[in-house]
């Protein structure tokens, strides 16, 4: 089983499916993994797996270190797309999450203005004001949606502290649209041999219920790209992903699909 875990706080530049050529800020440490999630699909592998023994990255050095990478980029003639906040978990979850989104945005303005400021979130801090508000500072909010099913969240998504989903999607509604929803599609069992396939009705319905009350300004389903730590996963097909697709269309929502 190959895993990632990504160099920290910047890495990259690498070129994203959904974004294009993506600049990584990483807050989590360099040598493990951090999330409120444990998913089952996570390319950085599971968290009990990837104990860190670095701390976080600290508020100087992420900027410290972008300032830099942003510079090297400029005298090379090729600037980012995108400034992507990812990597080895939740970025919303570091305890300066605002001040750097700030600082970001203000190398972002100083070096690469065309560029986007994106962050990939699995959206479990969105209660909390000062994460709510500096997320309404990014370019694209990208918050994680992969159901509304309950048991299908413990199963898949594994949150390591109470999740609330109907909390979740009235913490998304206060987005008042800022907002572009990432949904994992995907088939197969886990070694317990219960079923995670959310392409059907029974999933895809009130999903997409939740999205049109949500009202995004973009949503993105994608599926399974690389090995993930947990066996008997499959990708969607592409006709799956497809129907969906055109089903969010439908409501008038932008959506894309990455196979």
């Amino acid at each position: 089983m190959s895993t990632i875990i990504y160099p920290s706080p910047i890495f990259g530049p690498v070129h994203s499916r959904r974004l294009g050529i993506s600049l990584g800020i990483n807050l989590m440490p360099a040598d493990g993994k951090v999330c409120s999630f444990n998913c089952i699909y996570c390319e950085c592998g599971l968290n009990e797996d990837h104990r860190p023994s670095l701390p976080l990255p600290t508020r100087e050095e992420v900027a410290e270190k972008l300032e830099e990478k942003l510079q090297q980029m400029t005298a090379e003639g090729q600037l980012p797309d995108v400034l992507t906040f990812a990597g080895n978990g939740e970025p919303t979850c570091h305890p300066h999450f605002p001040e750097i989104i700030n600082d970001t945005i203000r190398l972002r303005d100083k070096y690469c203005p065309e560029a986007k400021v994106s962050v990939l979130s699995n959206s479990t801090m969105i209660h909390r004001k000062s994460v709510h508000d500096a997320l309404m500072l990014v370019d694209n909010n990208i918050l994680k949606l992969d159901t509304v099913d309950t048991e299908y969240i413990k199963k898949t998504d594994q949150p390591n502290g109470p999740y609330d989903v109907k909390k979740i999607i009235e913490c998304m509604k206060a987005f008042n649209g800022h907002i572009i929803i990432q949904t994992m599609i995907m088939r197969g069992t886990i070694p317990s041999g219960e079923s995670v396939d959310n392409t059907g009705e029974e999933y895809v319905g009130p999903w997409l219920e939740a999205v049109k009350d949500i009202k995004p300004q973009q949503v993105m389903i994608y599926t399974i790209d690389r090995e993930t730590p947990t066996q008997g996963l499959q990708k969607a097909t592409h006709e799956q992903l497809d129907t969906i697709r055109d089903r969010v269309k439908a409501a008038g929502i932008p959506c894309t699909a990455s196979y």
